[in-house]
């Protein structure tokens, strides 16, 4: 049997458009051993994706240009996959090589249930009947631990979770038993714990099986929980490839180490996060050669001392607040039938209480289904509470009328997770900017708002030219600094953020976490910062409430939280955040 399951050689991959030819890919080479997990790392762009869908061979399309070499070697033939034809390609699919995409939801049809779409996948590679495939189904589905595996066969893709729905895709990828399966994101936006869940699965599966796999993500800190191997890319290049163990102990390339520092460290106090760019020399050539910054002067530059801590929070908390939450709930009745009057309520935020002072930011962190984003939308009345109250600046939010609540609302504003979704594609984003300055009557005329504009794009660092562009022109990172341009127009007090960091690339979340920073210290923003990652909340809040079940179980101080946590539900979402201590200021590279 062959010591390498896959042999990538010279592989380039290049796209054609108006704009000319890209390439995405450049002559990369790599092998994948037999029974090993290779990582491949790099931020949005970097050409790890396009890799995973030339070896694929789902790039087949007039704009794409694949070359070089894939030698695929199972065990019983080698498969040069770039000649065969697509007939033998769609029996290498699923067979031999499989592959789990980014986005469960999108990669599932929401008209077939769960089991109906695994059992498919089944019945076309093997040919077995109905009853044979629901059986096999029923048993991937206990093998990737999914709970209730039965009555999960019957269920569609809405009415599960979004880790269920990711152990389902892995049981469709399973279900031919492929002797090399691609993992591209597959924890992307999970909570820490799901995540988790997910990674001690995967390495299960691989050590069951002895099968091969490569594992996608931008983000370091899961790579080093599962692989064996590392590949860091860079615009189509590979940079860098060593053991698991020398990328975080000895890492080579400026542009890891950057990767590696831009993820908040739980045992660092810094005001601002590392970047990429501060390890890199902005006039690299064309073999990107990198010039590094010290890892260790950064540090230094950027750590925070107890003094300035405690001066912060004297100031901070000398001051009244600038909102008080008294007992509020917001409870969804259960009811059995159309007739029947509901007899439970599903308690989606329970007699919740707590204060944010001005300049403050106050961490929300918690599962998915704890309640905090319902708990961020009661505050600004995006959805009504049930009971409680909601207090800013002495008006009592909730006894506001509709036309008094809208006119207070440029004050608080909200920034959501998907930047894609919240702006409107058939505008440009000068045009979405203003357009809340103009529901408001701000400024004298669109002219004083089209300045006004521009200096907010100067302020999140994009430039005037983006003023007439549109959202689908931009990138995940940009669109999020458009909405925080959004949100800043209406010169507002108070901003939640909800999530609207987490399906960043950690690069990307370092810049979009120290602008937040930025802007907070220039315009004494209050903010409300809700996340499922505790490290994140950690390095960002002045103080952190933990939800479970929606009650806030914990509050305090971050570092208190994090080196004393009382509650056992706490203790499991720091022992889930993955390379808690990657890179330390001595690993300077």
């Amino acid at each position: 049997m062959h010591s390498t399951i896959l042999s990538v050689k010279n592989l380039a991959v290049q796209f054609t458009s108006e704009d000319g030819v890209y390439e995405a890919v450049k002559g990369i080479s790599f092998d994948i051993p037999r029974g090993k997990i290779i990582g491949i790392v790099g931020e949005s762009g970097s050409g790890k994706s396009v890799t995973s869908l030339a070896i694929m061979r789902l790039l087949a399309n007039h704009n794409s240009k694949v070359s070089g070499s894939i030698q695929l070697h199972t065990t019983t033939e080698s498969i040069d996959v770039l000649a065969v034809s697509e007939y033998q390609m769609t029996a290498i699919r699923g067979n031999k090589i499989a592959m789990i995409f980014q986005e469960p939801m999108t990669s599932l049809n929401p008209v077939h249930t769960c089991g109906a779409q695994v059992s498919e996948a089944i019945r076309r590679h093997q040919g077995v009947g109905k009853a044979e495939a629901k059986a096999q189904t029923i048993k991937l589905f206990t093998e990737v631990q999914l709970p209730n595996p039965t009555q999960l066969y019957d269920r569609y893709p809405h009415e599960i979770s979004g880790g269920q729905k990711q152990r389902v895709l892995i049981a469709m990828a399973l279900s031919c038993d492929p002797e090399l399966l691609i993992a591209d994101e597959p924890t992307t936006a999970l909570d820490v714990t799901v995540q988790k869940n997910i990674v001690d699965l995967l390495k299960r599966i691989r050590d069951e099986r002895n099968m091969s796999m490569i594992f996608i993500s931008h983000d370091l800190g899961v790579i080093s929980e599962i692989a064996d191997e590392v590949i860091v890319m860079y615009r189509g290049d590979i940079l860098e490839h060593q053991s698991v163990k020398d990328i975080f102990n000895k890492p080579q390339n400026p542009y890891t180490i950057g990767l590696l520092a831009c993820r908040p460290n739980m045992n660092l106090q810094l005001k601002r996060l590392p970047t990429v760019n501060d390890f890199l020399n902005n006039n690299q050539d064309s073999t990107n050669q990198f010039k590094a910054k010290s890892l260790v002067e950064l540090i230094e530059e950027y750590a925070i001392s107890d003094e300035e801590i405690k001066n912060r929070r004297a100031k901070i908390y000398a001051q009244a607040p600038i909102v008080s939450v008294k007992n509020l709930q917001k409870w969804y009745p259960i009811s059995k039938g159309i007739f029947t009057k509901a007899k439970s309520f599903h308690k989606a935020v329970n007699d919740v209480s707590f204060d944010i002072y001005p300049g403050e930011t106050l961490g929300l962190v918690g599962e998915s289904g704890c309640g905090k984003t319902t708990l961020g939308r009661c505050l600004l009345r995006l959805i009504e509470p049930t009971n409680g109250e909601v207090n800013y600046r002495n008006s009592s939010l909730t006894k506001l009328s509709t036309r008094e609540m809208r006119s207070l609302r440029k004050e608080l504003q909200i920034v959501f997770q998907d930047p894609y979704s919240a702006l409107n594609p058939k505008f440009t984003i000068g045009a979405a900017i203003m357009e809340p300055m103009q529901v408001h009557g701000l400024h004298q005329n669109d002219k004083a708002r089209k300045n006004i504009t521009i200096q907010l794009l100067e302020q999140v660092g994009l430039s005037e030219a983006a003023f007439n562009k549109y959202p689908h022109e931009f990138s995940g990172g940009q669109r999020q600094r458009i909405c925080i341009a959004r949100a800043l127009a209406l010169q507002p007090k108070v901003i939640i953020c909800d999530e609207s960091v987490s399906a960043l690339d950690v690069s990307v979340q370092a810049q979009v976490l120290n602008l937040l920073s930025d802007l907070q210290e220039k315009f004494q923003l209050s903010y409300l910062f809700i996340s499922h990652d505790l490290s994140v909340v950690k390095h960002f809040s002045d103080r952190m409430l933990v939800m479970n079940a929606g009650q806030i179980v914990e509050q305090g101080f971050p570092e208190e939280i994090y080196l004393n946590p009382k509650q056992e539900y706490t203790q499991k979402l720091i022992a889930a955040i993955p390379g808690k201590t990657l890179l330390t200021p001595q690993s300077n590279g």
